[in-house]
């Protein structure tokens, strides 16, 4: 196997091709746990080869980093965190010493905003972002999309890598690009205009962004399903496109198809957990592209099919900036392949996709609670607003007392103190403990063009919400 691998950029499928590669789309996992052995075995040893970090990270191994020769052997390596990064690169500025090509090699940089610390600068290759536009246009094919489609990427075009990733896979799959871009005020009153004059078929950006661009639409006068022609949204960035009610929301308000992706920035390409367009709920997982692990979330042992864990990535075709055994910090539960899926491609999947994260996880008298399952709940009430927040508050000792702030429409005010009580009721059910709620006046909350931050951390611990 050549590594790393070189793509055909004329190469196009033929339209009525369910595949973008149909024979490693539908290897037997056996076959491709060997391609991807292949693939790891090529990596780390470049890796090791290339840069100071990864030998000083592995110079006390038993196991041989140049002869990988077992999966078994590969999970010896150790994890990488975000911590590792932020401190290799504060130490070793910009990139850190696991850049393993010369800075002036460096095609784009990009990295995360450094709202929970120092920010991690990504330094790309220009190979790597051919591969990257390659894999893109790949996974964006299982998600239905086509030459003929005219995508609009709201998303914000600058340090994040989510809409240039998804700028990258529509113009290599050959699609029209409309890349309009969101974050600046007033913008998502102009994208409305431009939706009805341009009338693209598919959108990408946050499932918090479609439902404001539909709120605002309505008050501009416009019907997303009568006025807007979009068959297809493809969102990454936070749970809500996994989340049961608010895809539906979503499919119902738009009159499309909802598909959940993303894995982090750092794993760019980050499609590579995607839904297709035949799967109901959830994404599947690409493991030749990025090969996953699933692991205990305190143990660090791998978890069985059907078991909840932290996703673990190693990029397998980078030669730039290669991230091997990183640590997502991010909750899911997966399936093998076994569960299968009309598409007939045979990865694992994410049955319920990343819903959550184990720094966003509340305890609550002991049960484990997670937003995403609280927003599912409050989407499918007919009285709620649109927007809630997270009161997280400590108790005495080591427990957290959470209240659910939700906005209800205005007509529902005159029945709130009955709805208050069902919502609660509701939400007992679903998470299997009590939690306070506070009802508040419809558009109390601020509306997000990007991510939605809606946990209120009141205990003195920095978090993020999603």
């Amino acid at each position: 196997m050549k590594w790393p691998p070189q793509y055909d950029a004329s190469y196009q499928p033929s339209l009525d091709s369910e595949y973008w590669d149909p024979l490693r789309e539908t290897l037997k996992p056996a076959d491709r746990e060997k391609l991807i052995l292949q693939k790891i075995r090529h990596q780390v040893s470049y890796a090791w080869e290339r840069s100071e970090f990864y030998r000083e990270l592995y110079e006390d191994l038993k196991v041989d980093p140049t002869e990988i020769s077992s999966l078994e052997q590969f999970r010896q390596l150790p994890i990488l965190t975000k911590e590792e990064i932020r401190l290799e690169q504060e130490q070793h500025p910009p990139f850190g010493r696991f850049l393993c090509i010369r800075e002036d090699q460096v095609f784009h940089i990009h990295g995360t905003s450094g709202t929970t610390g120092r920010p991690t600068v990504f330094g790309i290759g220009r190979d790597d972002w051919e591969r990257i536009a390659e894999a893109h246009a790949r996974v964006l094919w299982s998600v239905g999309l086509k030459p003929d489609d005219i995508v609009m990427i709201a998303a914000l075009f600058s340090l994040y890598i989510g809409s240039w990733g998804a700028l990258l896979g529509v113009e290599r799959l050959g699609a029209r690009c409309f890349p309009f871009g969101a974050g600046v005020p007033g913008q998502t009153e102009r994208a409305v205009e431009w939706i009805k004059m341009v009338q693209p078929t598919a959108l990408y950006g946050t499932p918090s962004y479609a439902l404001y661009l539909a709120e605002v639409a309505r008050k501009m006068g416009c019907d997303p399903k009568r006025d807007f022609n979009f068959r297809l949204m493809f969102f990454s960035g936070e749970p809500g496109a996994s989340v049961p009610a608010t895809s539906r929301q979503i499919q119902d308000t738009f009159g499309c198809d909802v598909v959940d992706q993303g894995s982090m920035a750092e794993m760019t390409p980050w499609m590579t957990n995607s839904g297709c367009r035949h799967l109901e709920r959830g994404m599947h997982v690409w493991t030749d592209i990025v090969h996953t692990e699933m692991l205990h979330p305190e143990t660090r042992d791998p978890v069985l099919p059907g078991e909840e864990g932290v996703p673990v990535y190693t990029h397998l075709e980078r030669t730039s900036q290669p991230l091997i055994r990183y640590w997502s910090g991010d909750i899911a539960r997966w399936q093998d392949s076994s569960a299968g899926c009309a598409c007939g491609r045979t990865y694992p999947t994410l049955s319920e996709g990343i819903y959550g994260r184990v720094d966003d996880m509340i305890t609550v008298r002991g049960q484990n609670v997670f937003p995403s399952r609280i927003e599912d709940v409050l989407r499918k009430q007919e009285e709620f607003g649109g927007e809630f927040r997270l009161l997280v508050e400590r108790e005495s000792g080591s427990l957290d007392r959470l209240t659910v702030q939700l906005e209800i429409k205005q007509e529902a005010s005159p029945q709130s103190e009955g709805l208050s009580q069902k919502i609660r009721e509701d939400l007992r059910r679903a998470l299997g403990v009590s939690v306070q709620v506070e009802l508040k006046p419809e558009g109390t909350f601020e509306r997000s063009q990007l991510k939605s931050s809606r946990i209120l951390d009141k205990r003195g611990i920095w978090k993020v919400g999603g």
